[in-house]
């Protein structure tokens, strides 16, 4: 296994540079048999990663021990699930995982059918290629997966139990299926300024690459507020960690690009916008690679033991300064065909304001990620950047990406006139102030989240609002009943009602956002029997129990829960005690509803049987889980593949001899 594992990684590596230098090789000669060898290297290069994977997979579930980073990660009583997810758990892994799916979307990339007979496709493995001989190197020489031990430890440290969660296994490949995902029109970026072909076709060809990007993307940074929330034991979901934030500034950058080029796709206008959109997405998402693996900023989600930051600190420069030596270069091409602005009220407009917003936003994550580094360098002492900084900032930022959110349906392309705007929001803003006069007339007084909850409903309505002036005007030509109408005009329509289902997952997750104004806590030490009150809750601490699982001690409390005078049942906060981790962990319990969820943890005890807990209520904390799996519906509805949709557009650059 040893060695087998090791070859695949030099293996891969070297038929990684040999297809890099052969696609150029082609590219000069304009020869289609290199760029065949080239493809056919790639190919080679994905099934190397693949065994690599399965070879690490295997000493993994098996416990060999003789590996280190077996040894380092996995424990043989640890169940098979976590053995196999363990692959992530460290630096070797993770950059494996990494590596397989920049290998696997190359691949995807270079056999796609809709490629077949584009002259792009050498340039983009190209690049790609670069980006895969990068982290072989790193697995090669740095950080080595298949490394044995001098002497084989009887047991393996075990994995981390924070870590032993269902929310680690998703998180992190959803996560790096996002950030690899975004190498795809970042390569198809940089092809079409090498190949000078400045035209909308490489934006349109990458649409479905990007969005599912995002999608994952998303998913990642939700997953991962999921585990935080239920495992880390706070209460929250966001904590504003760098290393959340590392994730989120990508998710906000690509979220700018992907409402921008529809811009450039209608009207030919924000080229040179949308290219350093998406050079800065990716240059961001190696970024974020370089704050997890650089130990300079401290964070639950970092691997702290790690010296791969100045690898990738010199990569990303790397990437950034070639990158802009190519848009620049091709600056001039940009310039030209370039649309102007017709008016301020139109939908160019929203989707610019849209773009600032969102870039806004990622410069004061960036500055508050940072701060303390800047800090260090100038002062000689590393500052925090707590939550009540991001939230101050970024509170008003997010209503007002909503409220353009709620604009930028219904205002009408390059002109609007005040009737239209008049027509469109009407009725949305009368509802929207309705329900403002209900939340004040219900006793809510604080400002922000009145004016939050008016915004939200406001955006809501008017992508409502889209669906039946769509459904209205398709049933005045054709007759058809409103359920049929609504499905055909989706089914032929996909991108566009994708995008507003999006909307709507967005405005549902903002709902649960501002919901956290109106969290409640209190901490309480009581005996048996003893009861803690909180907003309509009553808790009554029973008693404390202990049982053995495995190794594991686990200690938990029994507490009977009534809201209003309602018997809710019982709930049992833990505390995990490992037999082979020094660390207890928190196991908290939650009583979930749309309204609310019970949030207590088991703080402490003494040996009279009193018992410490913390108990939060987090109103409306559903919601924020709904509207992202709203969200992601949307992303899939819209990347769906349909009889209506998908059209392949036509390459339409400088005409090459090999594709």
């Amino acid at each position: 296994m040893h060695i087998i594992g090791n070859l695949t990684i030099y293996l891969a590596l070297a038929l990684a540079i040999y297809a890099f230098i052969i696609f150029i090789v082609g590219i000069f000669k304009q020869d289609q048999r290199f760029v065949d060898s080239g493809k056919a290297a790639t190919l080679a290069v994905f099934i190397l990663s693949s065994i690599s994977m399965l070879i690490l997979f295997t000493v993994l579930g098996t416990s060999q021990f003789q590996f280190e980073y077996v040894a380092s990660y996995t424990s043989s009583d640890l169940p098979l699930v976590y053995k196999l997810a363990a692959l992530w758990a460290g630096n070797a892994g993770s950059l494996l995982l990494w590596a397989f799916f920049l290998t696997m979307y190359t691949v995807m990339v270079a056999y796609s059918r809709k490629m077949k007979n584009n002259p792009m496709i050498p340039y983009i493995s190209a690049i790609m290629l670069a980006n895969t001989i990068f982290f072989y190197l790193i697995l090669a020489f740095v950080t080595k997966p298949f490394l044995l031990l001098d002497r084989v430890p009887i047991e393996g440290r075990g994995l981390n139990p924070m870590l032993q969660d269902p929310g680690m296994i998703l998180h992190p490949v959803t996560l790096y299926l996002g950030y690899v995902g975004l190498a795809v029109p970042f390569a198809f970026a940089i092809a079409a300024l090498i190949l000078k072909s400045t035209d909308a076709f490489w934006l349109r060809m990458t649409r479905r690459w990007t969005i599912v990007a995002w999608c994952f993307l998303t998913l990642g940074n939700v997953i991962g507020g999921w585990w935080a929330y239920l495992e880390l034991g706070w209460g929250g979901y966001w904590a504003w960690d760098p290393v959340e934030n590392a994730s989120f500034m990508p998710w906000l950058t690509v979220t700018a690009y992907l409402h921008s080029v529809m811009i450039q796709e209608r009207k030919g206008m924000l080229k040179i916008w949308n290219i350093s959109l998406i050079i800065l997405s990716y240059a961001l998402t190696l970024f974020g690679t370089f704050l997890v693996r650089s130990g300079v900023l401290t964070s639950v989600h970092a691997f702290g033991d790690s010296n791969l930051g100045g690898y990738f600190l010199i990569f990303m420069a790397l990437v950034v300064i070639f990158s802009i030596y190519v848009l620049m270069s091709r600056y001039h091409l940009l310039k030209q065909d370039s649309g102007q602005f017709e008016s301020f009220l139109s939908k160019e407009t929203s989707f610019l304001v849209n773009n600032l917003i969102l870039i806004g936003a990622t410069f004061a994550v960036f500055w508050g990620t940072i701060f303390p580094l800047v800090s260090e360098a100038v002062r000689g002492t590393k500052v925090t950047v707590g939550i009540p900084f991001f939230n101050t900032v970024m509170s008003p930022i997010l209503l007002a990406l909503i409220f353009v959110m709620a604009i930028c349906p219904l205002i009408a392309w390059q002109r609007s006139s005040m009737k239209n705007i008049k027509d469109n929001f009407m009725i949305p803003a009368i509802i929207s102030l309705v329900i403002v006069g209900l939340l004040v007339g219900l006793g809510m007084r604080a400002a922000y989240p009145i004016i939050a909850f008016g915004i939200i409903s406001f955006a809501l309505l008017t992508n409502l609002l889209e669906f039946y002036r769509g459904v209205k005007a398709r049933r005045k030509v054709t007759s058809e009943a409103y359920p049929t109408a609504l499905y055909r005009l989706m089914i032929r329509n996909r991108r566009r009602y994708g995008g507003y289902i999006v909307h709507l997952g967005i405005g549902l997750m903002a709902i649960g956002i501002v919901g956290s104004a109106f969290d409640s806590e209190t901490m309480k030490t009581v005996p048996k029997g003893g009861t803690i009150e909180i907003e309509d809750f009553v808790l009554t601490y029973e008693n404390l129990s202990q049982q053995r699982e495995g190794l594991n001690d686990v200690i938990f409390a029994n507490i009977r829960v009534e809201k209003a005078g309602k018997d809710l049942g019982y709930i049992q906060p833990e505390r995990i005690f490992y037999g082979n981790w020094e660390e207890p962990s928190t196991e908290v319990a939650v009583l979930s509803s749309l309204r609310e969820d019970l949030y207590v943890v088991l703080s402490a005890w003494e040996e009279d049987g009193r018992a410490t807990f913390v108990v939060k209520v987090n109103p409306l904390v559903q919601w924020v889980w709904i509207g992202s799996f709203v969200l992601v519906i949307g992303s899939i509805f819209a990347v769906w593949t349909g009889k209506y949709g998908n059209v392949t557009p036509r390459y339409k650059g400088p005409k090459r001899l090999v594709s």
